[in-house]
């Protein structure tokens, strides 16, 4: 028999915040050193839990000082001046309408945006090198095609192992259709707040969808700590600056990709779209890289250049903040004559010492990807998950801005036939759904 089962919440305990706390103010140039030492005089640790959590509980008395030390540390965030990035946005120019994309166009950003996220998941959180021994032991680099257990020596999976909330669904033996995924079920959200609201949304529309539509256990890192900040009363285009040392992370740029799509050829107002739903759980480089997410995906429904795609999304950052640097880097990277490996080494270099579920490094990984590939659908996506951190959900994104300027026609059948046009979800009353009808739906709310 098996023993008294014990909850560890992930994401949500102090002391297993507080390194991530240490980390964000570092981030923001803050000075720590009192904190730190506190903690570590207390026998407290600067390494995060991998998975959210420490599997032994803290003490009370180190828990009590872990919210003692994070209530320092929060104090200092709220001094620490916000750029004004609305008024950012809405000073930029304006752009003239663009003729209404195809409907395969429509089907392409939501296939591309599915195999992208497939392609990615049963390595999410596998480190680069970890990737390449999978491939490599099975004769199968460079990544051409989805992932697979055959031939992968035992030595190799157990040094490196599967994503254990993916293996069963999404390696090239066992995939049969999309299957349920946050990066996928984000984007639903934001299909059904617009369908339910209209253009002209709200984050407090956001926070309302989220509360209904969403359990709590399947939001992680900044939406879990919205989530409870949202359900103790703050309003909600305040709840993400509350306690929360994710506000950087990537979790409002995988749900940005949507605003570009109903907004062909208009990179403005696809950001401030973006905006909108990112200011419920994220600040600073985390909102930007929304926007620069959903200026992309505005770009690639009319346009087949990269180039533009890559402008339009490089124009709506703020040109003194870290994704903007690490993406113009990430760019430059791209169209050089380097190795693609040696150019990741040189973005690692450039990012060194982020989380793997960090803005900024996986928006450059995304910019890198597409600039190297100019924009062709294959080598976009594999360059991205090759490049290893987040790896479902910046291929998701990388993925979508392809399959757009592909068209879900041209997408090489290797990666749709798997996904059969169907797409799971765990959002109620949208279990699984014809990506045919997703992107019929998504159409509609272009303006008329």
């Amino acid at each position: 028999m098996n023993g008294p089962f014990e909850m560890r919440l992930t994401w949500a305990q102090p002391e297993d915040l507080i390194a991530h706390f240490f980390n964000q103010a570092a981030f923001e140039g803050i000075d720590i050193s009192a904190e730190t030492q506190s903690w570590l005089a207390a026998g407290g640790s600067l390494a995060p839990p991998l998975a959210g959590v420490k599997p032994i509980p803290a003490s009370a008395q180190m828990r009590a000082l872990a919210i003692e030390i994070t209530n320092q540390l929060e104090a200092k965030f709220h001094t620490n001046p916000e750029f004004d990035y609305k008024d950012f946005l809405d000073a930029l120019p304006n752009h003239k309408s663009a003729p209404s994309p195809s409907l395969d166009t429509f089907h392409g950003a939501w296939l591309g945006r599915a195999a992208g996220c497939l392609l990615g998941k049963p390595v999410e959180n596998t480190q680069r090198e970890g990737i390449r021994a999978i491939l490599q032991s099975s004769n199968r680099w460079p990544l051409h095609e989805y992932f697979t257990a055959t031939a992968v020596p035992a030595q190799v999976l157990a040094e490196h192992p599967w994503n254990q909330q993916s293996k069963d669904s999404c390696l090239q033996e066992n995939i049969d259709g999309m299957p349920e995924d946050d990066d996928m079920n984000y984007a639903l959200i934001a299909l059904l707040t617009v369908e339910k609201y209209g253009r002209d949304f709200t984050t407090d529309h956001f926070a309302d969808q989220w509360l209904k539509l969403l359990p709590a256990a399947t939001v992680y890192t900044a939406e879990r700590i919205v989530y409870r900040n949202l359900l103790i009363g703050a309003i909600p285009t305040q709840a993400g600056a509350i306690n929360n040392p994710f506000k950087e992370w990537i979790g409002a740029l995988i749900r940005a990709d949507l605003y570009g799509w109903i907004n062909p050829g208009d990179p403005k107002t696809a950001a401030q779209m973006a905006f909108r739903d990112a200011q419920l759980s994220h600040r600073r480089n985390g909102i930007y890289g929304a926007c620069m997410s959903a200026a992309m995906n505005a770009m690639a429904m009319v346009s087949k250049n990269i180039d533009d795609v890559l402008d339009a999304g490089i124009s709506v950052l703020p040109p003194n903040s870290a994704i903007f640097k690490a993406c113009q880097l990430a760019r430059q990277l791209g169209v050089s004559d380097m190795e693609y490996e040696l150019a990741l080494d040189a973005l690692y270099a450039h990012v060194d010492g982020m989380h793997w579920v960090h803005t900024v490094n996986n928006a450059a990984l995304g910019v890198l990807a597409l600039s190297r590939s100019k924009g062709d659908f294959t080598q976009a996506i594999t360059l991205t998950v090759m490049g290893g951190w987040d790896t479902d959900s910046i291929g998701a994104t990388v993925g979508s801005i392809c399959g757009a300027m592909t068209g879900a026609e041209k997408i090489p059948s290797n990666w749709t036939d798997p996904i059969d046009n169907r797409l799971t979800s765990s959002i109620p009353g949208c279990g699984q759904l014809a990506i045919t009808e997703l992107a019929i739906r998504t159409k509609a709310l272009l303006l008329t």
